[in-house]
């Protein structure tokens, strides 16, 4: 292959194995159905999105170490059929803890390491317009929701969730089995022993102001995208809105990755990131002052762009900050903000909710929090 198909084969590669792993943003559409049938609280389904952002994270940080030993197709398969084990398990459980191994143990690690992988291939492959590139990997995840969002909802109501989650372990490792062929077929090599690294070679003031910017949009965002269907039910929306919502939110979310890596190609991250959080905060501060169900849905999909841009800048600013080489390794340590912010806010929010029935106190929370990223993000360098 030339360097133009090695390119396109990562870049498919990555959107073959990423949409379905990124149903875990649809993970909403799943609250009601399995609190019913497990006898669930609010909480405790917050818990299992938590835990399996958790275990992706894990995945993330072990991938540098193993495509280093192992290559990319056999990572491939093996990741494909862990995690569709782990969604097999969730389908036939008959208590929380059964579930909970499933979907928030057993899925998750898989997803994080091909998370991994597969940007560590393209930023390998793509020599231009590497903000834009990684703006549209990491925009894959809230892709695959929107279009999984719809069809879990029809599934759930057509055969039932149990079906719906064993189908989504078949769709998962078939994905990856494709992807393995795409990646064998490219030859692509994880490390290239003949460039010369430049930029930073460590985690420095760079990257901790990054992580910064990046958990504090993470925290309010994944409030949205983990419980948007609930939140818009909560200010009287019905279930068809519901479920609408999250495909609209994902789907602006995934736009704004793209968005987000394209800015960061053209103008200064600082101003990128300021703006993010500045959209974020217009959407916390819409939803509390216009407390309807449609108002909801647009709200939250504000406040689902603002973090959207902010993954679609981080992504980007790693390829500007840091070697190619260096990609996979900045990426998987950085996600681990991504991890807290998961276990954080969202967790809150559903704790909160179990005890006054409102997402009100949790919207005030975010609002505060996109502040604070106005304020941090300012201080984001010019590109290395």
């Amino acid at each position: 292959m030339n360097p133009g198909q090695r390119s396109a084969a990562a870049l498919l590669a990555a959107t073959v194995v990423n949409l379905p792993f990124g149903t875990l943003y649809a993970f909403s559409v799943f609250l009601k159905p399995m609190e019913a049938l497990l006898g669930a609280s609010r909480a405790e389904m917050s818990f299992v999105f938590g835990l399996a952002t958790v275990t992706l994270t894990i995945g993330m940080n072990f991938a540098p170490q193993f495509y280093r030993r192992v290559s990319p197709p056999a990572l491939a398969v093996g990741c494909g059929l862990a995690s569709g084990a782990g969604l097999w398990l969730s389908a036939s459980a008959t208590t929380f803890v059964q579930f909970a191994l499933g979907y928030g143990v057993l899925f998750g690690p898989g997803a994080g390491v091909l998370f991994i992988v597969s940007q560590q291939a393209v930023n390998q492959t793509v020599a231009s317009s590497r903000g834009l590139a990684n703006g549209y990997v990491v925009s894959l995840y809230p892709l695959g929701a929107m279009l999984g969002a719809p069809v879990f909802g029809w599934s759930i109501l057509a055969f039932g969730v149990r079906p719906t989650l064993a189908g989504l372990g078949v769709v998962v490792l078939a994905a990856c089995a494709v992807a393995a062929a795409l990646l064998r077929s490219a030859g692509i090599r994880m490390h290239d022993a003949s460039s010369i690294e430049a930029g930073e070679s460590r985690l420095g003031r760079t990257f901790y102001v990054l992580v910064a910017v990046f958990f504090l949009a993470a925290a309010a965002g994944l409030t949205v995208l983990s419980q948007a269907a609930a939140i818009v039910q909560a200010y009287g929306g019905g279930a068809a809105l519901a479920v609408g919502a999250t495909t609209f939110i994902t789907g602006a979310v995934g736009a704004a990755r793209i968005t987000g890596g394209w800015l960061v190609d053209h103008f200064a991250a600082a101003r990128v990131g300021v703006g993010a959080h500045l959209c974020s905060l217009a959407g916390a501060i819409m939803l509390s002052l216009i407390p309807t169900p449609v108002s909801a849905a647009l709200a939250l999909g504000l406040i689902g762009v603002g973090y959207g841009v902010v993954s679609g800048l981080v992504a980007g600013a790693i390829a500007q900050y840091w070697h190619k080489n260096q990609f996979g390794l900045i990426a998987s340590r950085l996600y681990i903000a991504w991890c807290a912010a998961a276990i954080s806010l969202p967790v809150l929010a559903g704790a909160l909710f179990d005890r006054t029935g409102s997402y009100a106190s949790a919207v005030w929370i975010a609002a505060a929090v996109n502040v604070l990223g106005v304020i941090v993000a300012r201080k984001l360098p010019a590109r290395s």
